[in-house]
């Protein structure tokens, strides 16, 4: 189809067209960032924690007793919660969960050498030590959490600890491979500044309770300790239909154990619930910022089909015109998709630079990462696809227009 009548066209309808084209600059800028930003968040609660969640609940019991032990009272809870029917194995922790933020962390080094650069750096950058989060918890933790270990074995009954810093620890496989570039890190003795502790097992992955900083998410390691204070988290492990019987059971166990204790209905949740919680604004903001991108697209839509639809109004004497010195319907239909098609690539051009500016403004005060250059084809391939649509019932229309319209309107 020649091109310069529909170039002619538009100049004489160029602000018209030139609203219409900005429209859709804008949109498609922010929708490819929008789109981003919306997969950015999508990878981030997809994370993997490493553990079994669809099988996991958890119970924090806090004892008010006076002069009780905490050991004797871990140890009988426990016994309590594995005569549960349901329950597979249950474990208690004093310090974290994945997801749940309350985490503890300590510096840890390869070598004593290590800790010395670190020192004289004043800074652990560059001196192959690494500040991972530390979890703890009574035999059976690993089994109960579903960890996958990739290497050496889990830990012996005489190497828990309630005093003092045990003397082995179980370490992620992303933690082993920056601390001991190269090497294989089963085996090997790091070192906190005090103390040596041998890497005993390596397991697959287990995300921090906060994974706040790029690049650290999986750096963590279990120490043999077990919890030694009035308050402990119990974990249990079950059939994932299960979970909430089991949760209401461990409680009323729990209390029939010992009444002196404090529960809180908030602390029993299933971990499918703290992940929810954890990952709650991001939700939020994925829903929100898919609303605005479909509103957007909406809105360009409605303008393309009225601008489309008034054009039409405005041409059905030269359109009946065409169709009586011989234009088919299908001239007069390609006619306006082709218009259409002119207007919505001189937005997509424009949308496309537009796109990557507000993208260099996002990563210089949100922290956002590069746009990457797929998305820009992508979305202007949807752009196109949504200017065709829109514009087809409008065309199909004057399509429609008979030739006896030329001469009723003379």
């Amino acid at each position: 189809m020649p091109i310069r009548p529909i170039l002619s066209t538009l100049h004489k309808h160029k602000l018209t067209a030139t609203l219409l084209t900005l429209q859709v600059a804008f949109t498609c800028a922010i929708v490819c960032n929008v789109v981003f930003m919306v997969a950015q968040r999508v990878q981030r609660i997809s994370v993997s924690t490493g553990i079994a969640e669809s099988e996991l609940s958890a119970i924090h019991s806090r004892g008010i007793e006076k002069g009780e032990n905490p050991q004797a009272r871990h140890t009988a809870d426990l016994a309590a919660l594995r005569a549960i029917p349901g329950v597979q194995s249950v474990a208690a922790v004093s310090y974290a969960l994945p997801l749940d933020q309350s985490e503890s962390s300590s510096g840890i080094c390869p070598s004593k050498e290590a800790l010395d650069r670190a020192m004289q750096r004043n800074s652990i950058d560059g001196s192959g030590c690494m500040e991972p989060a530390i979890y703890d918890g009574t035999p059976g933790l690993v089994g109960t959490l579903g960890l996958h270990l990739v290497a050496g074995r889990d830990f012996l009954p005489d190497e828990y600890v309630s005093k003092g810093k045990p003397a082995v620890a179980i370490i992620t496989r992303a933690l082993a491979q920056k601390m001991y570039p190269g090497q294989a890190a089963l085996g090997k003795d790091m070192y906190d500044g005090d103390n040596f502790i041998r890497v005993v097992g390596i397991v697959d992955t287990l995300l921090r309770p906060a994974p706040r900083q790029p690049g650290t998410a999986d750096d963590s390691m279990i120490f043999p300790q077990l919890p030694d204070h009035a308050s402990a988290t119990y974990v249990l492990r079950s059939a994932p239909g299960d979970r909430l019987r089991v949760l209401k059971a461990a409680e009323a166990a729990l209390l029939k154990a010992s009444p002196n204790r404090i529960i809180d209905p908030k602390q029993m949740e299933t971990y499918s619930q703290i992940r929810a919680e954890y990952f709650q604004r991001d939700t939020t903001m994925i829903g929100l910022l898919i609303a605005s991108a479909l509103g957007l697209l909406f809105v360009t839509a409605l303008g393309i089909a009225g601008l489309a639809n008034f054009w039409v109004q405005q041409r059905t004497r030269s359109i009946g015109i065409r169709r009586a010195i011989g234009a088919t319907r299908s001239d007069i239909l390609h006619y306006f998709q082709a218009e259409n098609f002119l207007i919505v690539t001189a937005g997509v051009v424009l949308g496309v630079l537009l796109a990557i500016g507000l993208n260099l403004l996002l990563m210089t005060h949100y922290e956002l990462p590069r746009l990457p250059l797929w998305y820009l084809p992508v979305g202007a391939l949807a752009l196109w696809v949504l200017g065709q649509l829109a514009v087809l019932s409008p065309a199909l229309r004057a399509s429609n227009v008979p030739p006896v319209v030329a001469t009723r309107s003379v």
